[in-house]
Parts: structure tokens; sequence; C-alpha cells
């Protein structure tokens, strides 16, 4: 690889293996240490090709959900089996995976900056900006810089377009699958809003137990499916389809979770 060869996105790859490098060894920890990230799935990782996969998830943290992603794609694609020890995986990183973030976001600060060179697609929310409702049409070139991205590997999305747990998809995501067809791979998470504050940079509690679910990818007839067909799966698949909400409260999660949480530290 030249010293300074580039992605489709002008940023040089050798710079951006050495991020993923200081980055990862800096936050592993928060996933294998100060907390326990418990993951299934991992061989539907090494099953995927190099490029044209859309990972769907649910979304607890601005920053600390992608990165514990990042760990687990990398664990996985060096034989790890559901776990991320010794980060030895981080030496040849996986450097066609990008995320979709938005704008804002990945321009309120020097630590987000450096992290949206590790692959973030930065795009301008249509519904919210700067804690306020708005109203705006897609930028196309948006949405053509996720086709770039998944042309070029894996893109990873948070369909809700936000923190909250519980909140409808986006039709824009479903407008994406059906315009480029992309092997479609859920990703449920949980823990993380417990673990970390709302950006996902500070440790607001430590020894939770998270975890991370790779299920199968998705089947869809992608020219005859509708938009709402596609955004009802999606809801059904990363979990957040209200129909959850009945089988256990959160409440009852939460309780769930603060009793492991005492179990784990008093043992």
């Amino acid at each position: 690889m030249g010293l300074f060869k580039k992605n489709p996105f002008g940023h040089i790859l050798f710079l951006k293996r050495w991020l993923i490098r200081i980055m990862g060894a800096m936050t592993h920890r928060r996933f294998k240490g100060f907390n326990e990230l418990q993951i299934e799935g991992s061989d539907n990782i090494r099953n995927l090709p190099e490029r044209g996969v859309l990972f769907v998830s649910n979304h607890q943290t601005y920053f600390a959900d992608v990165v514990a992603m990042f760990h687990v794609f990398n664990a996985s694609l060096h034989g790890r089996d559901d776990s991320i020890k010794n980060i030895g995986y981080l030496w040849n990183p996986k450097l066609n995976i990008y995320y979709v973030a938005a704008s804002e976001t990945m321009k309120s600060g020097l630590l987000p900056k450096i992290l949206a060179y590790a692959g973030s697609i930065s795009v301008e929310r249509t519904w919210r900006e700067k804690g306020k409702d708005v109203n705006r049409q897609v930028k196309m070139s948006d949405i053509s810089n996720i086709g770039r991205a998944l042309d070029d590997g894996w893109v990873i999305t948070f369909p809700q377009g936000t923190t909250k747990p519980w909140k409808p998809i986006r039709r824009g995501t479903a407008h994406i699958i059906k315009k480029y067809k992309p092997i479609v791979v859920p990703i449920v998470i949980d823990g993380f809003r417990r673990s970390f504050d709302k950006k996902g940079i500070n440790i607001k509690k430590r020894g939770i137990l998270q975890s991370m679910e790779i299920k199968e990818p998705l089947e869809f007839d992608y020219d005859n499916e509708t938009i709402e067909e596609i955004v009802n799966k999606l809801e059904h698949a990363i979990e957040q389809h209200p129909s959850f909400l009945k089988v256990i409260p959160v409440e009852e999660l939460e309780k769930a979770e603060e009793m492991n949480t005492k179990r784990r530290w008093n043992y």
C-alpha cells in the first residue's frame, strides 16, 4: 500500500490505520476491563463480502456504539470467536469501514473531528439541528456518499437517527436499501447507555454488562417491497418495533441490569 494512498473520501489510509490502532488501544478497556462486552454472532461478520454491506443498529451513545463495532468487526475478521481479547487485531484493521453520523455532531470538537477521519460519512439531519426541530430536504450528495462508501466497503448506520429508544426508523434508510441493494446485517446493542454518558466518551458507571448481537443478513425483495415494508422489517430486526415494548417493560430491563451489575461486583 502506497504511503499516501487515499480512500474515495480523500482520507490517507496510512494515517487512518494508525488512528484506528491508537484510538482502539485507548478504548479497548472500555469494553473489556471497566465493563464487559458480551458478543454474539461473530461468525456472521466473517461470512460477509469485502464491500456492499450495510449494518443497521439501534443507537445508545454518539460514539461508544460505533467504536465497539470497530473492535468487534476487526476482532471477528482476525479469528476471535465472540471476543475482543488480545488487541493484536488492531495492527491490521479493516480500513473500509464507514459509519453514518450527523454533520453537527462530527464538527462539535477536536475529538469528533479525529473520529470522523476514522470513517465518518457526515450527513445533515433533515428533522433536527442544534436541539431544534427543522424540516429540510435530503441532500442528494449525502445519499451519494453513502453509496460511494458501500461501493468501497462496509457502512454502519443507526436508522432511528437518535440515541432515544423506541423511536421510529427514518425512511431514508429504506430508500438507500432499495437504491443500492446492499447486504443488510442487523445489530442489537444494550448496556452502552448505562455505561457511558450520552456522547459515549465519559464512563458513567463501571461493571456494566454490555451486549452486541450480530444477526444474520436480512432478505429483501429490493424491487417489490415497499418502503413501509422495509421499515417494518428493520424495526423488528433491531428490536425497536413497538411490539417489543409489550414483551418486557423497560423498567424491568433496567432493574435486571442493575441487579446483574451488583452481582458482578460482589461475587
